[in-house]
């Protein structure tokens, strides 16, 4: 069922239910229903239609969900893009990429009669942009099924329901907080969409929030909030990279089930840890790691009902596809069989080799982020002329110290895991969905003229 048909039902059961709390304020399901249907109308007098790709830019967050709305009634598919990128960079994009209109304010609304459009299952209805994209970003494209037949099993798994009130604080343009939203539309609950992460924020949103979806190092901070402020949460959904342990312990004492899982835009779900005993594949879901021969890892490859239908116009990426209907991006894992926990290990594409050995980034990652006075640390390797790059760490914290850092280095680390060379900075860039950027500082490193990484002595 197509998530436009679903908040129309939720408006006509219970119209006052409030379904959208944006920076604007509240919205009702009979109101957002109503809107969705005169913007569908204003596509129609557009001339945009049954299979039409329609770009989305509103910064308002609330405004972008009614477009998503609109393009479902319409049959169009909405191609979600970052109201923040500068003129230059949104013309590039839209040069390369075939749209039939383009959207950067609320769409308009006309009365008129609704917009009749049949859906099917295999209709293309959402579009992003990969948040590891360098250069010109690239636009994953799904079919209806691929997300709204997930939604079921996430249901169960979390037991978000029409009396819950989903906090969603992050941008929308990224398939994580995006996905999140539809999810509680089409379950009917009040999804919060403040459209970007704000720490002020949180107290107040606890005071409300029954779940959160949320990437791991954002976690802490709506625990801090919820012991501060309190409030009914009771689930949070965790995405991206790896959870640390005591981070689901402490939810736990809070009283908060957590329920993480690893994916990716591409893929969409592929495992899920759902009581802390570790990744199984998410329903529906078959995986299958290929580990070369003389290797100790192997790429993820995945077979799902949830998988991508590819990039737009052509783009190159890390998503491959064999005859088999599998596709990987890439991802490393430990060797897995039916029934096992999956381990991840990283990026294949993060991978550095250093001396004729392959260190695994979130490896060394994971040891120092237990250091005190660490808030994050990206790991990268930087160029050496006789080692080919050595391992290179940039921490985010203050007062942070080599002498300490090396310490937890030797304790846990092989030799060539260990970082030669470090950095700290105030704030570590960061993708749309919140993750450090790592591209981006292994550019500034070789670039080196940020002046705000710092050479730890």
């Amino acid at each position: 069922m197509p998530v436009a048909a679903q908040v129309m039902r939720h408006a006509s059961a219970r119209p006052g239910r409030i379904a959208l709390s944006g920076p604007g304020g509240d919205l009702g399901y009979a109101e957002l229903a109503a809107r969705a249907a005169r913007a569908a109308r204003g596509l129609a007098d557009e001339g945009v239609g049954s299979g039409a790709l329609v770009a989305v830019g509103q910064a308002d967050p609330v405004a972008l969900l009614v477009a998503v709305l609109a393009a479902d009634l319409a049959g169009a598919t909405p191609l979600l893009c970052d109201h923040a990128w500068s003129e230059e960079r949104r013309a590039q994009v839209m040069a390369a990429v075939p749209v039939a209109a383009r959207f950067d304010a609320p769409l308009p609304e006309t009365d008129g009669p609704p917009v009749r459009h049949r859906p099917a299952p295999d209709d293309l209805t959402w579009a992003c942009f990969s948040s590891g994209s360098t250069g010109r970003p690239r636009a994953v494209v799904r079919s209806r099924a691929s997300w709204t037949a997930s939604f079921g099993h996430l249901d169960e798994m979390t037991g978000i329901g029409p009396g819950d009130v989903v906090l969603i604080p992050g941008p929308l343009v990224s398939s994580l907080y995006g996905f999140a939203a539809v999810h509680a539309l089409a379950a009917g609950a009040t999804a919060v969409v403040p459209g970007r992460w704000s720490p002020g924020g949180l107290a107040e949103w606890s005071r409300r929030a029954t779940a959160v979806h949320v990437v791991p190092h954002r976690l802490p901070a709506v625990l801090d909030a919820l012991e501060a402020a309190g409030g009914p949460l009771r689930t949070a959904v965790v995405g991206g990279a790896a959870l640390d342990a005591a981070a689901r312990t402490r939810a736990a004492a809070a009283g908060v089930r957590v329920v993480s899982y690893y994916g990716a835009t591409e893929l969409s779900f592929v495992a899920v840890d759902a009581d802390g005993a570790g990744l199984r594949p998410f329903p529906g879901v078959e995986i299958d790691v290929r580990v070369p021969p003389g290797q100790v890892l192997g790429e993820v490859w995945v077979r799902s009902p949830w998988l991508c239908e590819g990039y737009l116009a052509g783009a190159t990426g890390p998503l491959r596809q064999d005859d088999g209907g599998w596709m990987t991006v890439g991802d490393l894992a430990e060797p897995h069989r039916p029934g096992e926990v999956l381990r991840l290990r990283g990026r294949g594409d993060g991978a550095i080799q250093t001396g004729g050995a392959t260190v695994v980034p979130e490896d060394v990652e994971e040891v120092l982020r237990k250091v005190p006075g660490v808030d994050d640390v990206v790991v990268v390797g930087t160029p050496h002329p006789y080692l080919g790059a050595v391992v290179t760490a940039v921490v985010e914290g203050e007062d942070v110290v080599r002498a300490v850092l090396e310490a937890a280095a030797r304790a846990e680390l092989d030799p060539a895991q260990r970082p030669r060379r470090w950095y700290a900075a105030a704030s570590l860039p960061r993708t749309p969905t919140g993750k450090p950027a790592r591209g981006l500082v292994a550019a500034r490193l070789v670039a080196g003229d940020d002046p705000g990484l710092r050479r730890l002595a």
